[in-house]
């Protein structure tokens, strides 16, 4: 399987006449879905309750939401 990653990154046009601050990085998600045609035989599962709590049986359909200020966020 490729490697992907969910997390995208653009970094928009900043006008110098902007009165506002500039934001010169946005990140945002995808779904991991979007890289799979079907599923994989033997992908990686996570115990039942682990599953519970994330959402998801398999762990590379798990996309936890990090906020602006959370750690966590760069790591993805």
């Amino acid at each position: 399987m490729k490697d992907f990653t969910t997390r995208k990154v653009y970094y928009p046009y900043v006008s110098p006449f902007d009165p506002c601050p500039p934001v010169t990085e946005k990140v945002y998600s995808t779904p991991a879905q979007l890289y799979l045609g079907f599923q994989p035989e033997n992908l990686p599962q996570f115990t039942p309750q682990e599953a519970l709590y994330a959402g998801t049986l398999w762990k590379i359909f798990y996309d936890p939401y990090y906020g602006w200020n959370e750690k966590g966020r760069e790591d993805q």
